[in-house]
């Protein structure tokens, strides 16, 4: 393991987005594993406010079918 790791910087604050909307597919995609799984914050680099949102908007997409809940 590096002795330093580098600090990812949340994209969304540092493009100063409010809201993550659940139908930018492209968008979350970059969020999720290619199992379908929500990345976890650390490797996603979201701050802790974006990191919920991104949650929420990847499970409304999910339910409106807009992504696969896993993938095979």
């Amino acid at each position: 393991m590096p002795k330093f790791q580098t600090i990812k910087e949340c994209f969304f604050c540092k493009k100063h987005i409010r809201v993550v909307d659940y139908k930018d597919v492209s968008l979350l995609t970059r969020y999720t594993t290619h199992w379908g799984r929500i990345e976890s914050g650390r490797r996603s680099g979201a701050c802790h406010k974006h990191q919920r949102s991104i949650g929420t908007a990847i499970k409304r997409a999910r339910h409106l079918a807009l992504l696969p809940f896993t993938t095979k």
